[in-house]
Protein backbone atom coordinates (compact mmCIF):
# COMPACT_ATOMS: atom_id res chain seq x y z
CA UNK A 1 0.00 0.00 0.00
CA UNK A 2 1.42 3.42 -0.89
CA UNK A 3 1.79 6.06 1.89
CA UNK A 4 -0.86 7.98 0.10
CA UNK A 5 -4.38 6.50 0.30
CA UNK A 6 -8.19 7.21 0.69
CA UNK A 7 -9.24 9.21 4.05
CA UNK A 8 -12.25 7.47 5.53
CA UNK A 9 -14.88 10.03 6.64
CA UNK A 10 -17.90 8.30 7.95
CA UNK A 11 -19.14 4.98 7.76
CA UNK A 12 -22.34 3.56 8.23
CA UNK A 13 -24.79 -0.12 7.64
CA UNK A 14 -27.68 -0.26 6.00
CA UNK A 15 -30.26 -3.18 6.11
CA UNK A 16 -33.04 -4.43 3.63
CA UNK A 17 -35.67 -1.50 3.35
CA UNK A 18 -38.18 -3.99 4.17
CA UNK A 19 -38.59 -7.51 6.02
CA UNK A 20 -38.37 -10.44 3.72
CA UNK A 21 -39.65 -13.71 5.56
CA UNK A 22 -37.28 -16.10 3.82
CA UNK A 23 -34.36 -13.81 5.54
CA UNK A 24 -35.60 -15.16 8.91
CA UNK A 25 -34.32 -18.67 8.28
CA UNK A 26 -30.70 -19.89 7.53
CA UNK A 27 -29.26 -19.45 4.03
CA UNK A 28 -27.31 -22.44 3.22
CA UNK A 29 -24.39 -22.82 1.24
CA UNK A 30 -23.91 -25.23 -1.86
CA UNK A 31 -20.68 -26.88 -2.70
CA UNK A 32 -19.43 -24.64 -4.66
CA UNK A 33 -19.18 -21.89 -2.52
CA UNK A 34 -18.21 -23.41 0.20
CA UNK A 35 -14.96 -24.01 -1.36
CA UNK A 36 -14.36 -20.66 -1.51
CA UNK A 37 -13.95 -19.77 2.37
CA UNK A 38 -9.80 -18.82 1.63
CA UNK A 39 -10.67 -16.63 -1.57
CA UNK A 40 -10.53 -12.76 -1.41
CA UNK A 41 -13.32 -11.18 -1.43
CA UNK A 42 -14.63 -9.65 -4.74
CA UNK A 43 -13.73 -6.12 -5.13
CA UNK A 44 -14.49 -3.82 -8.93
CA UNK A 45 -15.44 -0.77 -8.79
CA UNK A 46 -16.24 2.28 -11.20
CA UNK A 47 -14.63 5.77 -11.55
CA UNK A 48 -16.89 8.51 -12.74
CA UNK A 49 -16.45 12.25 -13.33
CA UNK A 50 -18.13 14.57 -10.49
CA UNK A 51 -21.14 16.09 -12.37
CA UNK A 52 -22.06 19.87 -12.30
CA UNK A 53 -25.88 18.35 -11.45
CA UNK A 54 -27.33 15.69 -9.45
CA UNK A 55 -30.69 14.68 -9.50
CA UNK A 56 -32.11 18.06 -11.11
CA UNK A 57 -29.86 20.11 -7.81
CA UNK A 58 -26.20 21.12 -8.10
CA UNK A 59 -23.81 18.56 -7.26
CA UNK A 60 -23.50 17.45 -3.88
CA UNK A 61 -21.30 14.54 -2.56
CA UNK A 62 -24.07 14.43 0.79
CA UNK A 63 -26.74 14.40 -1.68
CA UNK A 64 -25.00 11.08 -3.41
CA UNK A 65 -24.45 9.44 -0.74
CA UNK A 66 -28.35 9.67 0.67
CA UNK A 67 -29.13 8.46 -2.70
CA UNK A 68 -27.17 5.48 -2.41
CA UNK A 69 -28.26 4.80 0.79
CA UNK A 70 -32.15 4.90 -0.02
CA UNK A 71 -31.59 2.45 -3.29
CA UNK A 72 -28.95 -0.30 -1.22
CA UNK A 73 -31.61 -0.40 0.88
CA UNK A 74 -33.88 -1.14 -1.49
CA UNK A 75 -31.94 -3.44 -3.29
CA UNK A 76 -30.90 -5.42 0.08
CA UNK A 77 -35.07 -6.63 -0.33
CA UNK A 78 -33.96 -8.64 -3.15
CA UNK A 79 -30.20 -9.54 -1.96
CA UNK A 80 -31.11 -10.08 1.42
CA UNK A 81 -28.01 -12.45 2.23
CA UNK A 82 -25.15 -9.89 1.82
CA UNK A 83 -26.97 -8.02 4.93
CA UNK A 84 -26.25 -10.96 7.05
CA UNK A 85 -23.16 -12.65 8.48
CA UNK A 86 -21.78 -15.80 8.37
CA UNK A 87 -22.19 -18.27 11.21
CA UNK A 88 -20.73 -21.43 12.28
CA UNK A 89 -22.02 -24.38 14.21
CA UNK A 90 -20.00 -27.04 15.21
CA UNK A 91 -20.26 -31.15 15.85
CA UNK A 92 -16.82 -32.22 17.80
CA UNK A 93 -18.13 -35.50 17.68
CA UNK A 94 -18.09 -35.71 14.32
CA UNK A 95 -15.22 -33.83 13.53
CA UNK A 96 -17.36 -31.50 11.02
CA UNK A 97 -18.78 -27.84 11.05
CA UNK A 98 -21.79 -26.48 9.15
CA UNK A 99 -20.91 -22.37 8.06
CA UNK A 100 -24.32 -20.83 6.96
CA UNK A 101 -25.69 -16.96 6.60
CA UNK A 102 -27.54 -15.86 9.46
CA UNK A 103 -29.24 -13.15 7.56
CA UNK A 104 -29.89 -11.49 10.32
CA UNK A 105 -27.20 -11.22 12.26
CA UNK A 106 -24.84 -7.95 11.94
CA UNK A 107 -25.64 -4.36 11.23
CA UNK A 108 -26.03 -4.94 7.81
CA UNK A 109 -24.11 -4.32 4.74
CA UNK A 110 -21.45 -1.30 5.09
CA UNK A 111 -20.83 1.89 3.34
CA UNK A 112 -18.04 4.24 3.43
CA UNK A 113 -17.54 7.67 2.76
CA UNK A 114 -14.02 8.65 1.92
CA UNK A 115 -11.74 11.33 0.72
CA UNK A 116 -8.96 11.30 -1.92
CA UNK A 117 -6.85 14.91 -2.80
CA UNK A 118 -6.44 13.36 -6.00
CA UNK A 119 -7.44 13.78 -9.79
CA UNK A 120 -9.23 11.22 -11.99
CA UNK A 121 -6.17 11.86 -14.43
CA UNK A 122 -3.59 11.11 -11.56
CA UNK A 123 -5.55 7.32 -11.14
CA UNK A 124 -5.86 6.80 -15.02
CA UNK A 125 -2.91 8.88 -16.52
CA UNK A 126 0.04 6.14 -14.93
CA UNK A 127 1.26 3.39 -16.99
CA UNK A 128 0.58 1.06 -13.91
CA UNK A 129 -2.19 1.45 -11.69
CA UNK A 130 -1.44 3.24 -9.09
CA UNK A 131 -1.53 1.28 -5.57
CA UNK A 132 -3.73 3.89 -3.75
CA UNK A 133 -6.93 2.07 -5.87
CA UNK A 134 -6.22 -0.67 -3.12
CA UNK A 135 -7.61 1.67 -0.66
CA UNK A 136 -10.85 2.42 -2.65
CA UNK A 137 -12.37 -0.55 -1.58
CA UNK A 138 -13.03 -2.19 1.80
CA UNK A 139 -11.89 -5.89 3.39
CA UNK A 140 -8.14 -5.34 1.95
CA UNK A 141 -6.78 -9.43 2.47
CA UNK A 142 -9.76 -10.18 4.06
CA UNK A 143 -10.89 -13.54 3.01
CA UNK A 144 -14.49 -14.79 2.42
CA UNK A 145 -14.19 -16.51 5.93
CA UNK A 146 -13.85 -13.10 7.83
CA UNK A 147 -17.17 -12.66 6.58
CA UNK A 148 -18.12 -14.40 10.42
CA UNK A 149 -17.12 -10.52 12.10
CA UNK A 150 -16.89 -7.96 8.73
CA UNK A 151 -19.14 -7.15 6.67
CA UNK A 152 -20.50 -9.40 3.43
CA UNK A 153 -21.36 -6.39 1.55
CA UNK A 154 -19.38 -3.00 1.31
CA UNK A 155 -20.34 -0.31 -0.77
CA UNK A 156 -17.00 2.65 -0.41
CA UNK A 157 -17.57 5.96 -2.21
CA UNK A 158 -14.47 7.55 -2.48
CA UNK A 159 -14.69 11.57 -3.57
CA UNK A 160 -11.68 12.63 -5.95
CA UNK A 161 -10.88 16.06 -6.70
CA UNK A 162 -12.90 15.82 -9.64
CA UNK A 163 -14.24 12.02 -9.31
CA UNK A 164 -16.51 9.97 -7.77
CA UNK A 165 -15.38 6.42 -7.59
CA UNK A 166 -17.76 3.55 -6.47
CA UNK A 167 -15.91 0.23 -5.22
CA UNK A 168 -18.08 -2.60 -4.45
CA UNK A 169 -16.61 -5.37 -1.76
CA UNK A 170 -18.94 -8.88 -1.99
CA UNK A 171 -18.10 -11.72 0.16
CA UNK A 172 -17.02 -14.80 -2.78
CA UNK A 173 -18.58 -17.68 -0.61
CA UNK A 174 -21.84 -15.48 -1.50
CA UNK A 175 -21.55 -15.30 -4.82
CA UNK A 176 -19.36 -15.24 -8.68
CA UNK A 177 -18.91 -12.57 -11.14
CA UNK A 178 -21.85 -13.28 -12.60
CA UNK A 179 -23.62 -12.64 -9.28
CA UNK A 180 -21.58 -9.85 -8.49
CA UNK A 181 -22.45 -7.86 -11.46
CA UNK A 182 -26.34 -8.83 -11.31
CA UNK A 183 -26.40 -7.01 -7.92
CA UNK A 184 -24.37 -3.85 -9.42
CA UNK A 185 -27.09 -3.63 -12.20
CA UNK A 186 -30.35 -4.31 -10.14
CA UNK A 187 -28.90 -1.64 -7.72
CA UNK A 188 -28.43 0.62 -10.84
CA UNK A 189 -32.03 -0.05 -11.92
CA UNK A 190 -33.18 0.52 -8.62
CA UNK A 191 -31.50 3.78 -8.30
CA UNK A 192 -32.39 5.11 -11.27
CA UNK A 193 -35.90 4.65 -11.22
CA UNK A 194 -35.79 7.12 -8.38
CA UNK A 195 -39.18 5.50 -6.31
CA UNK A 196 -39.36 5.71 -2.76
CA UNK A 197 -41.13 2.71 -3.08
CA UNK A 198 -39.98 -1.05 -3.61
CA UNK A 199 -39.60 -1.28 -7.40
CA UNK A 200 -39.63 -4.27 -9.43
CA UNK A 201 -36.52 -5.32 -10.91
CA UNK A 202 -36.03 -6.64 -14.92
CA UNK A 203 -33.48 -9.90 -13.27
CA UNK A 204 -34.86 -10.82 -10.14
CA UNK A 205 -32.16 -12.58 -8.65
CA UNK A 206 -32.68 -16.70 -7.82
CA UNK A 207 -31.13 -17.01 -4.08
CA UNK A 208 -32.71 -20.72 -3.67
CA UNK A 209 -29.01 -22.88 -3.66
CA UNK A 210 -28.77 -25.24 -6.56
CA UNK A 211 -27.61 -28.80 -4.73
CA UNK A 212 -27.20 -32.55 -6.59
CA UNK A 213 -29.95 -34.36 -6.41
CA UNK A 214 -30.56 -36.23 -2.71
CA UNK A 215 -28.02 -33.94 -1.24
CA UNK A 216 -28.48 -30.19 0.63
CA UNK A 217 -29.43 -28.06 2.15
CA UNK A 218 -26.77 -28.64 4.57
CA UNK A 219 -23.58 -29.62 3.88
CA UNK A 220 -20.57 -29.96 6.38
CA UNK A 221 -16.89 -29.33 5.89
CA UNK A 222 -14.09 -31.60 7.72
CA UNK A 223 -13.03 -29.14 10.05
CA UNK A 224 -14.05 -27.73 14.03
CA UNK A 225 -11.33 -25.00 14.02
CA UNK A 226 -10.25 -22.43 11.38
CA UNK A 227 -6.55 -23.13 12.02
CA UNK A 228 -7.58 -26.46 10.02
CA UNK A 229 -8.66 -24.82 6.93
CA UNK A 230 -7.94 -21.03 6.59
CA UNK A 231 -4.96 -20.02 4.42
CA UNK A 232 -4.05 -16.47 3.84
CA UNK A 233 -2.33 -15.39 0.53
CA UNK A 234 -0.13 -12.38 0.63
CA UNK A 235 1.26 -11.87 -3.48
CA UNK A 236 4.90 -10.86 -4.51
CA UNK A 237 5.66 -7.53 -5.79
CA UNK A 238 3.38 -7.33 -8.76
CA UNK A 239 3.02 -4.63 -11.41
CA UNK A 240 -0.61 -4.11 -12.43
CA UNK A 241 -1.84 -2.79 -15.83
CA UNK A 242 -4.73 -2.27 -18.26
CA UNK A 243 -4.16 -3.16 -21.62
CA UNK A 244 -7.10 -2.08 -24.29
CA UNK A 245 -8.27 -4.18 -27.14
CA UNK A 246 -10.58 -2.17 -29.48
CA UNK A 247 -13.50 -4.28 -31.71
CA UNK A 248 -11.25 -4.18 -34.52
CA UNK A 249 -8.43 -5.58 -32.51
CA UNK A 250 -10.54 -8.50 -30.91
CA UNK A 251 -12.15 -9.56 -34.61
CA UNK A 252 -8.45 -9.78 -36.30
CA UNK A 253 -7.19 -11.82 -33.68
CA UNK A 254 -10.03 -14.31 -33.99
CA UNK A 255 -9.52 -13.91 -37.86
CA UNK A 256 -6.01 -14.80 -37.06
CA UNK A 257 -6.51 -18.16 -34.57
CA UNK A 258 -9.37 -18.87 -37.20
CA UNK A 259 -6.92 -18.45 -40.36
CA UNK A 260 -4.75 -20.67 -38.64
CA UNK A 261 -6.73 -23.66 -38.05
CA UNK A 262 -8.55 -24.02 -41.44
CA UNK A 263 -8.51 -27.43 -42.44
CA UNK A 264 -8.44 -28.60 -38.35
CA UNK A 265 -12.61 -29.34 -38.32
CA UNK A 266 -13.86 -27.23 -35.72
CA UNK A 267 -15.67 -24.95 -35.22
CA UNK A 268 -15.16 -21.16 -35.45
CA UNK A 269 -13.07 -20.00 -32.07
CA UNK A 270 -14.13 -16.77 -30.49
CA UNK A 271 -12.18 -13.67 -30.36
CA UNK A 272 -12.10 -13.73 -26.14
CA UNK A 273 -10.39 -17.48 -26.79
CA UNK A 274 -7.98 -15.92 -29.08
CA UNK A 275 -7.50 -13.23 -26.96
CA UNK A 276 -6.78 -15.63 -24.11
CA UNK A 277 -4.52 -17.81 -26.26
CA UNK A 278 -2.55 -14.52 -27.15
CA UNK A 279 -2.41 -13.60 -22.57
CA UNK A 280 -1.42 -17.55 -22.54
CA UNK A 281 1.63 -17.52 -25.28
CA UNK A 282 2.83 -14.39 -24.03
CA UNK A 283 2.67 -14.17 -20.46
CA UNK A 284 4.64 -18.00 -20.06
CA UNK A 285 7.20 -16.29 -22.53
CA UNK A 286 7.74 -13.38 -20.67
CA UNK A 287 7.95 -15.67 -17.44
CA UNK A 288 10.75 -16.96 -19.33
CA UNK A 289 9.91 -20.43 -18.15
CA UNK A 290 11.89 -23.86 -19.30
CA UNK A 291 10.53 -25.77 -22.43
CA UNK A 292 9.85 -28.59 -20.27
CA UNK A 293 7.94 -27.20 -17.39
CA UNK A 294 3.90 -27.80 -17.58
CA UNK A 295 1.64 -24.87 -18.24
CA UNK A 296 -2.04 -24.16 -17.88
CA UNK A 297 -4.65 -21.76 -19.25
CA UNK A 298 -7.57 -21.77 -16.81
CA UNK A 299 -10.60 -20.13 -18.03
CA UNK A 300 -13.28 -18.90 -15.42
CA UNK A 301 -16.27 -20.36 -16.65
CA UNK A 302 -19.99 -19.89 -15.75
CA UNK A 303 -21.53 -23.65 -15.08
CA UNK A 304 -24.84 -22.09 -15.24
CA UNK A 305 -25.91 -22.93 -18.41
CA UNK A 306 -23.65 -26.12 -19.13
CA UNK A 307 -25.62 -27.66 -16.53
CA UNK A 308 -29.19 -29.94 -17.48
CA UNK A 309 -31.66 -28.76 -16.51
CA UNK A 310 -29.55 -25.70 -16.63
CA UNK A 311 -29.60 -23.44 -13.93
CA UNK A 312 -31.00 -19.80 -14.51
CA UNK A 313 -28.85 -16.77 -15.30
CA UNK A 314 -29.81 -14.91 -12.46
CA UNK A 315 -28.96 -17.93 -9.78
CA UNK A 316 -27.56 -16.35 -7.03
CA UNK A 317 -24.49 -17.94 -5.92
CA UNK A 318 -21.45 -19.53 -7.00
CA UNK A 319 -21.47 -21.68 -10.31
CA UNK A 320 -18.31 -21.45 -12.37
CA UNK A 321 -14.96 -23.45 -12.78
CA UNK A 322 -11.34 -21.94 -13.23
CA UNK A 323 -11.37 -24.55 -16.41
CA UNK A 324 -7.54 -25.63 -17.10
CA UNK A 325 -6.21 -26.56 -20.32
CA UNK A 326 -2.63 -28.01 -19.89
CA UNK A 327 0.33 -28.01 -22.29
CA UNK A 328 4.15 -27.91 -21.99
CA UNK A 329 5.67 -24.54 -22.80
CA UNK A 330 7.59 -26.04 -25.24
CA UNK A 331 4.67 -27.11 -27.24
CA UNK A 332 2.80 -23.87 -26.82
CA UNK A 333 5.18 -21.57 -28.23
CA UNK A 334 6.33 -23.45 -30.81
CA UNK A 335 3.07 -23.61 -32.52
CA UNK A 336 1.13 -20.50 -33.29
CA UNK A 337 -1.65 -18.59 -32.06
CA UNK A 338 -4.24 -20.36 -33.62
CA UNK A 339 -3.02 -24.05 -32.32
CA UNK A 340 -3.31 -22.36 -28.15
CA UNK A 341 -6.86 -20.99 -29.44
CA UNK A 342 -8.33 -24.58 -30.38
CA UNK A 343 -6.98 -26.19 -27.34
CA UNK A 344 -8.89 -23.45 -25.34
CA UNK A 345 -11.92 -23.97 -28.10
CA UNK A 346 -11.85 -27.87 -27.85
CA UNK A 347 -11.27 -27.56 -23.12
CA UNK A 348 -14.87 -25.42 -23.85
CA UNK A 349 -16.55 -27.79 -25.78
CA UNK A 350 -15.60 -30.36 -23.27
CA UNK A 351 -16.59 -28.77 -20.19
CA UNK A 352 -20.33 -30.18 -19.74
CA UNK A 353 -22.94 -31.09 -17.73
CA UNK A 354 -21.17 -34.87 -16.63
CA UNK A 355 -18.29 -32.61 -16.03
CA UNK A 356 -19.84 -30.13 -13.95
CA UNK A 357 -21.55 -32.95 -12.15
CA UNK A 358 -18.61 -35.06 -11.45
CA UNK A 359 -16.93 -32.05 -9.94
CA UNK A 360 -19.60 -31.88 -7.32
CA UNK A 361 -20.07 -35.48 -6.47
CA UNK A 362 -16.28 -35.55 -6.11
CA UNK A 363 -16.59 -32.71 -3.78
CA UNK A 364 -19.71 -34.16 -1.86
CA UNK A 365 -17.64 -37.87 -1.13
CA UNK A 366 -14.40 -35.33 0.31
CA UNK A 367 -15.31 -31.63 1.19
CA UNK A 368 -12.46 -29.56 1.03
CA UNK A 369 -11.61 -25.62 1.17
CA UNK A 370 -9.57 -23.98 -1.78
CA UNK A 371 -6.14 -23.18 -0.73
CA UNK A 372 -5.52 -19.46 -2.03
CA UNK A 373 -2.47 -20.27 -3.66
CA UNK A 374 -3.67 -22.95 -5.46
CA UNK A 375 -2.59 -21.19 -8.79
CA UNK A 376 1.09 -21.93 -9.96
CA UNK A 377 3.14 -19.04 -11.61
CA UNK A 378 3.86 -21.00 -14.66
CA UNK A 379 -0.01 -20.68 -15.56
CA UNK A 380 -2.32 -18.09 -16.67
CA UNK A 381 -5.84 -17.37 -15.09
CA UNK A 382 -8.61 -15.35 -17.27
CA UNK A 383 -11.02 -14.17 -14.63
CA UNK A 384 -13.86 -12.19 -14.86
CA UNK A 385 -15.53 -11.96 -18.33
CA UNK A 386 -16.17 -8.32 -20.21
CA UNK A 387 -19.77 -9.99 -20.86
CA UNK A 388 -20.68 -8.62 -17.83
CA UNK A 389 -22.64 -5.11 -18.24
CA UNK A 390 -20.24 -3.14 -15.92
CA UNK A 391 -20.79 0.55 -18.06
CA UNK A 392 -24.61 0.01 -17.90
CA UNK A 393 -24.50 1.14 -13.93
CA UNK A 394 -24.98 4.60 -13.76
CA UNK A 395 -26.19 6.26 -10.45
CA UNK A 396 -26.83 10.06 -11.79
CA UNK A 397 -23.49 10.40 -12.43
CA UNK A 398 -23.54 9.43 -16.17
CA UNK A 399 -21.92 6.62 -17.74
CA UNK A 400 -18.54 5.50 -15.68
CA UNK A 401 -14.94 6.50 -17.53
CA UNK A 402 -12.90 3.03 -16.35
CA UNK A 403 -13.38 -0.04 -14.13
CA UNK A 404 -10.49 -0.96 -11.40
CA UNK A 405 -10.13 -3.08 -9.34
CA UNK A 406 -8.47 -3.47 -5.72
CA UNK A 407 -6.02 -5.99 -4.08
CA UNK A 408 -7.91 -9.20 -4.01
CA UNK A 409 -7.55 -12.47 -5.81
CA UNK A 410 -4.02 -11.20 -7.59
CA UNK A 411 -1.25 -13.59 -7.94
CA UNK A 412 1.79 -14.07 -10.92
CA UNK A 413 -0.42 -14.18 -14.51
CA UNK A 414 -3.58 -13.18 -13.13
CA UNK A 415 -5.08 -11.86 -15.89
CA UNK A 416 -8.75 -9.87 -15.23
CA UNK A 417 -10.64 -9.41 -18.60
CA UNK A 418 -13.89 -6.14 -18.69
CA UNK A 419 -15.36 -4.73 -21.01
CA UNK A 420 -14.09 -1.97 -23.19
CA UNK A 421 -15.69 1.43 -22.30
CA UNK A 422 -16.67 2.17 -26.12
CA UNK A 423 -18.64 -0.90 -26.27
CA UNK A 424 -19.25 -2.97 -29.11
CA UNK A 425 -17.17 -6.31 -28.46
CA UNK A 426 -13.73 -4.12 -26.99
CA UNK A 427 -12.05 -5.42 -23.90
CA UNK A 428 -9.45 -4.17 -21.47
CA UNK A 429 -7.30 -6.69 -19.41
CA UNK A 430 -5.90 -6.02 -15.85
CA UNK A 431 -2.47 -7.99 -15.94
CA UNK A 432 -0.67 -8.58 -13.11
CA UNK A 433 3.21 -9.38 -13.37
CA UNK A 434 6.04 -9.33 -11.27
CA UNK A 435 8.15 -6.23 -12.58
CA UNK A 436 10.99 -7.68 -14.90
CA UNK A 437 7.92 -10.12 -16.91
CA UNK A 438 5.91 -6.93 -17.37
CA UNK A 439 8.98 -5.58 -19.01
CA UNK A 440 9.33 -8.11 -20.99
CA UNK A 441 5.65 -8.22 -21.91
CA UNK A 442 6.19 -4.43 -22.67
CA UNK A 443 8.11 -5.51 -25.38
CA UNK A 444 6.64 -8.71 -27.00
CA UNK A 445 5.94 -8.16 -30.73
CA UNK A 446 2.92 -10.38 -30.88
CA UNK A 447 1.03 -8.74 -27.79
CA UNK A 448 1.95 -4.92 -28.09
CA UNK A 449 0.94 -5.55 -31.92
CA UNK A 450 -2.78 -6.35 -30.65
CA UNK A 451 -3.13 -3.79 -28.26
CA UNK A 452 -4.78 -0.79 -28.79
CA UNK A 453 -4.81 2.96 -27.38
CA UNK A 454 -7.12 3.17 -24.54
CA UNK A 455 -10.43 3.92 -25.24
CA UNK A 456 -10.54 6.36 -22.29
CA UNK A 457 -8.17 8.91 -24.33
CA UNK A 458 -11.58 9.88 -26.11
CA UNK A 459 -13.19 10.40 -23.06
CA UNK A 460 -13.03 14.37 -21.82
CA UNK A 461 -11.72 14.36 -18.40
Amino acid sequence: MSATTAKHISECFIKPKYEVEEAKKPYYLAPMDLTMFCVHYIQKGLLFTKPSQFNGQPYSTQNLLESLKDSLSLTLVHFYPLAGRLVTQVDEDQHQCLIFVDCNKGPGAKLIHATLDMTVSDILSPTDVPLVVQSFFDHDRAVNHDGHNESLLTIQVTELVDGIFIGCSMNHALGDGTSYWLFWNMWSEIHQSKHKELVPVSRMPVLERWFPKGYGPTLYLPYVHPDEFVTRHEAPRLRERIFHFSPKSMARLKEKANEENIGNNISTISSFKALSALCWRTIVRANGLSRDQVTNCRLATNNRHRLDPPLSPEYFGNCISAMATPTTVGELLDNNLGWAAALLHQSVLNHSDKVVRDFVNKWLQAPYVYPMGMFDSSSVMMGSSPRFDMYGNEFGLGKAIALRSGYANKFVGKVTSYEGYEGGGSVDLEICLPPDSMKALESDEEFMSAVSSPSIDNVTI
